[in-house]
């Protein structure tokens, strides 16, 4: 331990440090005694940042139980979207080959530039009985920034004037507010549980520059059509752990769409929308458990981030039928961040 992490890197520079074998140390590393750890930057969060967060936290708990058993909401009424980058291709892939299989080959031009799309999705929770029969997947749509325009000139794979796909490189505000206006906004209109239409529905969204204001005029009038009542609202600043996006869903999309492995703007498009249909709205509600469990550690740590994502065992509790539809508090809890945030 008193060793610099900096030199605890990897097993050469530690075992130089203590001054034993490579090997002697590979053998503490498999009994336990010395444990291997991956450790990620997170966001750098201010005091104003924690503060924000902590009000968050609280604002998604049932008011009525804030007196008896604080209880999250149920999140029915949330539609969260984000967006993300989707490669072509990862700079570095793992493969597991037979003994007598070649070495697979990937090449490109340039490992700086990649081929990549950006994608919006967005995503509700989804919707059960009490038999576990899904009535509304939470699936939304996932759409990419993208376009489609004629070759200006031959070349040796189309001829002139054939339609080629091309990303959008640079989001601006206009063309997000045209994505939720044209694409979010039907989707949701056209997917949503016909019985909740009369109460409002909430698109939560981080704080990216390109993210129009919530009393966007434009947006504000699309979102009214058809007797609908949909509103923007902004997460926590650098919190992606307060989106189910960033919080898991995004990284199980990725990984299915590697395993198309496209080969054009097309087949990379295509592969993304088929692995966001093919996730199940299983996965889905677990991410949003996992959400609630997360905002529970926010408020343990004082609206920091400095936490581990809590797991409880969700397939052995669908397996045994105890899943919870909402995670409750410790009251205590609750009453001390109430009391800090007002002190």
């Amino acid at each position: 331990m008193e060793i610099p992490l900096r030199c605890r890197t990897n097993i050469r520079s530690l075992s130089t440090k203590m001054k034993v074998a490579k090997s002697t140390l590979h053998r503490r590393i498999k009994e336990g005694v010395i444990k291997a750890h991956s450790n990620a930057l997170k966001p750098h969060l201010t005091d104003d940042n924690k503060l924000v967060r902590l009000k968050f936290c609280l604002s998604m708990l049932q008011q009525e139980s804030l007196n008896d058993a604080p209880i999250f909401e149920n999140m029915f009424n949330m539609v969260h979207i984000d967006e993300k980058w989707f490669y072509m291709t990862k700079e570095s892939e793992k493969y597991y080959l037979h003994p007598e299989e070649e070495h697979p080959m990937r090449t490109c031009r340039s490992k700086k530039f990649i081929v990549k799309v950006m994608f919006l999705a967005a995503v509700a929770r989804p919707r059960f009985d009490c038999s576990r029969n899904k009535h509304f997947d939470g699936k939304i749509g996932i759409f990419p920034f993208a376009f489609k325009e004629p070759a200006k000139r031959n070349s040796k794979n189309r001829v002139a004037g054939t339609l080629e796909t091309k990303p959008i490189l640079s989001v601006t505000k206009e063309v997000y507010r045209r994505c939720l206006i044209d694409n979010v906004l039907p989707a949701i209109r056209a997917k949503w549980p016909q019985s909740d239409v009369i109460s409002p529905i909430f698109i939560q969204q981080d704080n990216a520059k390109p993210h129009i204001d919530p009393m966007d005029v434009e947006f504000i009038e699309a979102a009214t059509r058809e007797g609908f009542d949909i509103r923007l609202s902004f997460q926590p600043p650098n919190s992606p752990d307060m989106n189910v996006l960033d919080l898991g869903y995004f990284r199980a999309i990725q990984s299915l769409q590697h395993q198309e492995a496209p080969n054009s703007i097309d087949e990379l498009i295509s592969a993304v929308e088929k692995s966001f249909d093919e996730l199940s709205s299983e996965s889905l509600n677990n991410v949003f458990l996992t959400l609630q469990l997360c905002m529970l550690e926010v408020m343990k740590n004082c609206g920091g981030n400095n936490y581990k994502v809590p797991h409880i065992g969700k397939q052995r509790l669908i397996r045994d039928g105890n899943l919870p539809l909402q995670i409750g508090c410790d009251k205590e809890l609750i009453d001390k961040i109430i009391h800090y945030l007002q002190a």
